[in-house]
């Protein structure tokens, strides 16, 4: 499997993110051929889709006040995390932990790394549209079949450091179901299933970086997985079927 890091100018609210791409691919001699994968930061494609917000036009409510002395927060920051996040579900001085688009997710995914001083970036509002609108551009450029994932990062509990989650692809299978298959004894895996989008966008994240690398794009070829036509939602569990939740439920 091979990983090539795609360079780009800063990414600004308006840009067309796949017209950005193509003329960093282009400058760099790199063009995609059949079954590349392109994994995209999920802050460039929410920045160049104008979910940039100045912390100066938010208003804090009176929720987002009280929260925000609980865990230490930046009242308007607050205001965002509770208009983005499906659930908060507690936190930790500067962080609160929050259920957003069905994921566990630091303070709704908002984002102040990479972002101008005063703003932040919120997630984008759909990435498994904005990973099938991609894909259809850069189909139609290059004239071969692709896929595209919308990643970001996240904590393990009880780990140091980030790993990448996909928020939203198409053109692959992003869980594969290895039950049945044989383990090196001979038994039947039970439950096994593979995070194949997440292990890709762990995978690129070695190279597009967290700082200041302007790296907001990797494309990855020879990978062993499944290509599809079209796209499929990223599956989830519910919180009893969670051995994380089920173990604290109350």
């Amino acid at each position: 499997m091979q990983l090539f890091a795609i360079r780009t100018p800063l990414i600004r609210p308006g840009d067309d993110m796949a017209n950005v791409l193509i003329e960093a691919m282009n400058s760099q001699g790199l063009r995609p051929q059949n079954n590349d994968i392109i994994i995209l930061a999920e802050s460039a494609v929410a920045t160049a889709e104008g979910r940039v917000v100045n912390l100066d036009s938010v208003k804090p409510s009176k929720k987002a006040l009280t929260l925000s002395k609980l865990y230490e927060n930046d009242p308007r920051k607050m205001e965002l995390i509770i208009r983005e996040s499906d659930e908060i579900l507690g936190g930790i001085p500067g962080v609160v932990v929050t259920i957003t688009k069905g994921v566990l997710s630091p303070s709704a995914g908002i984002d102040n790394s990479n972002a101008p001083e005063g703003q932040v970036v919120l997630l984008p509002e759909d990435p498994k549209r904005s990973a099938i609108d991609m894909r259809e551009r850069l189909i139609s450029e290059y004239g071969c079949r692709l896929a595209v994932i919308v990643g970001d990062s996240r904590t393990q509990p009880l780990r140091l450091g980030c790993v990448g989650i996909a928020l939203g692809c198409a053109g692959i299978e992003p869980v594969e179901d290895m039950r049945g298959h044989k383990d090196l004894f001979g038994k039947p895996l039970m439950i096994t299933r593979r995070a194949t989008a997440d292990n890709l966008v762990s995978a690129a994240q070695l190279v597009m970086g967290e700082a200041d690398e302007s790296t907001p794009a990797v494309l990855i070829r020879d990978a062993p997985v499944r290509f599809i036509e079209g796209s499929e939602d990223i599956p989830t569990i519910s919180r009893e079927g969670c051995m994380y939740f089920g173990c604290f439920r109350k």
